[in-house]
């Protein structure tokens, strides 16, 4: 369990930070947790595990997502509390088995953060945020042991385009990056003639087709971490700005009384372009 005194960190400031209720409310929601998980609690949450929690984080987490992606600022309010809440219940679940508590939590992470952050704790300079994320890799690896492989520990369920650009920064953080986003735009012309060609060939098996359009998402990716853009959100943005468009386009085509299915790629592509 975490000490009643923690030991101050080095160029922490030890000034209390200033919230409007001087951090009672997140006091407040600890206490209200270990009402629910004490024996006059809720059954309901009493019987919960780290395990049957699992997926409801992961529900608030999309959820979460949904809200920053519609700029809903109220919405991300309530869904963050919602992750909030997931945090604490992990928290006092492993309090009461006498594992650590959320003091150890904040502890761990406060020290994290420090370590990783040496151009601000430290004497290290960086000229970008992309370098930021560079060194917190190299450091991470520096911690972890050279022996720790490039995508070991990466969960395989992270959605693809995610995992791939994980990667890539770990690999930045060995020294294996490109020097400028011109040189990724570059990977990805290439990737593309590759694809281009071997359709252009005839018959493509599905595996030789599957490789050849991952080395071009992979390289989409890389583009998308030297730009700063976040692959996942690129993504989940061109999906929604197609959606809402197909079906101004689909709306218009049935007002009009057109089939979509009998039209050739020119006439449905001119359609999108002209459904705004």
């Amino acid at each position: 369990m975490a000490d009643a005194s923690p030991t101050p960190l080095e160029g922490v400031p030890r000034d209390p930070i200033r919230a409007r209720a001087e951090g009672e409310r997140l006091l407040d929601l600890l206490r209200v947790m270990q009402k629910l998980r004490g024996p006059d609690g809720c059954p309901w949450d009493r019987e919960q595990t780290h395990r049957s929690l699992g997926r409801h984080l992961l529900e608030e987490t999309h959820e979460t997502l949904e809200a920053i992606d519609a700029g809903d600022m109220d919405g991300l309010r309530d869904e963050l509390g919602d992750v909030l809440l997931q945090v604490v219940f992990h928290a006092e679940i492993a309090r009461q088995e006498g594992e650590w508590d959320v003091d150890d939590v904040a502890e761990g992470l406060v020290r994290k953060l420090v370590r990783r952050h040496p151009h601000v704790f430290g004497d290290t300079e960086v000229d970008s945020a992309a370098e930021v994320l560079v060194n917190w890799e190299r450091i991470k690896t520096e911690e972890e042991g050279a022996a720790r492989g490039v995508d070991d520990e990466i969960p395989a369920s992270l959605p693809a385009l995610a995992r791939a650009a994980k990667v890539q920064r770990r690999a930045a953080g060995s020294g294996f990056d490109w020097r400028t986003a011109e040189g990724a735009l570059g990977s990805v012309r290439r990737e593309l003639g590759e694809l281009e060609d071997e359709v252009a060939g005839g018959e493509t098996s599905a595996e030789r087709a599957e490789e050849e359009l991952g080395d071009l998402l992979f390289a989409a990716a890389a583009v998308a971490r030297k730009l700063g853009v976040d692959p996942e959100t690129a993504l989940r943005g061109a999906t929604r700005r197609f959606a809402d468009r197909f079906e101004r386009m689909r709306s218009e085509a049935a007002n009009e009384g057109v089939s979509l299915d009998g039209l050739d790629d020119e006439e449905l592509l001119a359609r999108y372009r002209a459904a705004r």
